[in-house]
């Protein structure tokens, strides 16, 4: 393949956030390939050719991204290999020649942050930083739009967030920062964006906000940790997984969630979207844990 060093690549177009980052250059005019693990899947779009390759196929994505100058690395789906899959994926960019390698990452990575699953955006950030690519990192707060689903069948709101606070950020806003990006890659080289909502609310305040919007009686209790495991051990999910699911609210109970930041408006130029606009526009709700 070959194309203009104007052609970006897209991965996971086929899902929420990817797939917002691709309408949004197809409006645009911008030329780009859409690289998902079935093409099927792909969304059709003006200016736009679609690539079959997983992060774990290195032969496949680097013929994915032959003639890419930029890319945009949506992280993989979560799995106990995700870490090798992203490296496998940031050697195939490398080996392809693409210049600049945007990364969504998550917010306050680090390799002891309490949320499990940031670790392994640590990890790759880490790896990133060492491939000789250039590149940028968007690290995204928790989704607003997923917050809906953290309501359980009874109404109620359980985990172990106390009274902290979370910073969540809107898809839409995501994936107008990401365009932003990926359209002047160059003037974010080696940048790090932590990616969040105008406000902070408690799940206090999120559940008043879906009660409100709804009108269903929706509140939120804080569990133990040990209520936690407990109330989730009916999923019969993987343990690596239910740690996942748990510390997605004791990091919003040690804080590590709710700093807000200028970010989405630096980049977007425009302000960004509390949660209380996205029920009004009647954002997507995810399926719950």
């Amino acid at each position: 393949m070959s194309a203009g060093p104007e052609l970006i690549a897209v991965t996971g177009a086929s899902g929420r956030l990817g797939g917002r980052v691709a309408r949004r250059l197809a409006a645009a005019g911008v030329a780009q390939r859409l690289v998902v693990r079935d093409p099927a899947r792909a969304p059709q779009l003006p200016a736009a050719t679609v690539a079959r390759a997983a992060f774990s196929e290195p032969e496949a994505a680097r013929a994915a991204l032959a003639g890419v100058a930029t890319v945009l690395m949506v992280s993989a789906a979560e799995a106990p290999d995700r870490v090798a899959q992203h490296t496998a994926f940031i050697d195939a960019a490398a080996a392809a020649g693409v210049e600049h390698l945007v990364y969504l990452s998550f917010y306050g990575a680090a390799p002891d942050c309490t949320f499990t699953l940031g670790r392994d955006h640590a990890a790759t950030e880490r790896y990133l930083r060492g491939s000789g690519l250039r590149f940028t990192v968007l690290r995204d707060n928790l989704y607003a739009d997923f917050l809906p689903a953290l309501v359980g069948p009874d109404d109620v709101i359980r985990g172990p967030a106390a009274d902290g606070h979370v910073a969540a950020v809107a898809q839409d806003d995501i994936a107008d920062a990401a365009v932003a990006v990926l359209r002047e890659p160059a003037s974010h080289a080696g940048a790090t964006y932590s990616l969040t909502g105008p406000e902070a609310p408690t799940l206090h305040d999120v559940a008043a906000l879906l009660a409100e919007t709804t009108g269903r009686p929706i509140t939120y209790r804080p569990e133990t940790v040990a209520e936690a495991y407990a109330s989730r051990a009916v999923h019969g999910a993987p343990g690596w997984q239910v740690d996942a699911w748990v510390s997605t609210y004791t990091a919003i109970a040690a804080g590590e969630l709710a700093a807000v930041t200028d970010d989405i408006p630096a980049l977007a130029g425009r302000p960004a979207t509390s949660f209380a606009e996205l029920l009004r526009r009647g954002g997507p709700a995810y399926p719950a844990e």
